[in-house]
């Protein structure tokens, strides 16, 4: 019997199980893998339909020789146990040692950056594609980038991500360690700081009353563009539409910035997933589309050209789930459109994404220019 082609790591988790659940909907066999075989098992069980599935659990620990011996014979890994910047290293390199194509649902600059410089060429040698970031937070924006691409003469790129809801256990703890990280924008090409501890009102269409938003970290977007010929200049911003859950979080920046960030890094990771921990220890609840909305605006201006996109949407870990589940069915049977370092919609093309998203009601562009 042929392996399973597809191989979730972190299928007890939040997102992990909604991959699963839009897996089944694309009738892709999958290996549903986690450190604890009755946790994912009994997780599982609660997904709807999954009686129909066709996959399997595996439990397996973290180290590089057991995920290889896991990943091999099947054709793409969905990575969903973060913080990456503390766990992706081995799933990344078991991936590319088994010759599965990558892809998480990272939102971590810094890790983004580590899978561009350190194992893009080596994804490419093998014709392999290496798509972190393949997640609501930027492959809802990447796709309002591109669509502004398609105008022309575009060369500055300014983005909003903001969704409602309750950040899971896993995100929370990945906020917080990236809070430790340099966070960049791009300017001609080259990375600069964000000013650390420092957040911005922004304006969300849609809502009446200004938003606050942070450079959580830096976002992907600058560095998919980092090399780009035509696009120079790129800075995201995003976060929750809660003021109060971002003041928190703004608030723990500057602590960080003035009590913590003097500490060994050891301790440093110790003290913000305690804090994490504080702030989100459990798993919510299933999210409602009449009140877990998502919005995603892109501003391109290019010296005499501008456009905007904006993407309505609804839900945004079930947007997650659904656009690992639509990366993994393509790549289970056809080649991705860029091997190596890719960002989703160069991987996978942005109207196929939207069209998905929009086939299931998650998410629709509204484009102007």
């Amino acid at each position: 019997m042929c392996k399973r082609p597809v191989v979730v790591c972190g299928a007890s988790g939040f997102s992990g199980r909604l991959i699963a659940e839009f897996l089944r909907e694309y009738n892709v066999p999958f290996i549903a893998a986690g450190r604890n075989q009755k946790k994912v098992q009994e997780v599982l069980s609660r997904v709807p339909g999954i009686e129909t599935a066709d996959y399997e659990v595996a439990e397996v620990q973290g180290t590089v020789e057991e995920l290889t011996k896991l990943f091999s014979g099947s054709k793409v890994v969905c990575n969903t146990v973060g913080p990456l910047i503390y766990y992706g290293l081995p799933v990344i390199e078991a991936s590319l040692r088994a010759g599965c194509h990558y892809l998480d649902i990272s939102g971590e600059q810094t890790w983004v950056r580590q899978v561009a410089e350190n194992w893009g060429a080596k994804f490419a040698e093998k014709g392999l594609v290496a798509a972190p970031a393949t997640a609501y937070m930027s492959s809802a924006s990447d796709i309002a980038v591109r669509l502004c691409l398609e105008v022309g003469g575009i060369d500055t790129l300014e983005i909003l991500s903001m969704f409602k809801g309750i950040p899971t256990f896993g995100s929370t703890q990945t906020i917080f360690a990236g809070i430790s990280t340099e966070a960049y924008y791009l300017e001609q090409n080259q990375y600069k700081p964000w000013p650390r501890a420092k957040a911005y009102e922004v304006v969300a269409p849609s809502c009446i009353q200004t938003q606050l938003a942070l450079p959580w970290g830096g976002f992907p977007h600058p560095v998919w563009f980092k090399n780009d010929p035509l696009v120079a200049n790129v800075r995201t911003l995003g976060g929750l539409l809660d003021r109060q859950i971002m003041e928190t979080v703004a608030a723990t920046e500057k602590h960080f910035e003035e009590k913590i960030q003097p500490l060994p890094k050891q301790e440093q990771e110790r003290r913000l997933s305690e804090m994490a921990s504080s702030v989100q220890p459990g798993t919510p609840p299933r999210e409602n589309t009449k009140l877990h909305r998502t919005i995603d605006v892109v501003l391109g201006r290019g010296s005499t050209k501008f456009t905007q996109c904006t993407m309505f949407g609804t839900c945004a870990y079930r947007q997650t789930g659904l656009v690992q589940a639509f990366a993994a069915h393509h790549l289970a049977y056809a080649p991705p459109r860029k091997v190596g370092f890719a960002s989703p919609c160069e991987a996978f093309g942005h109207r196929e994404l939207l069209q998905a998203l929009e086939n299931h009601g998650l998410s629709r562009a509204h484009f102007s220019s």
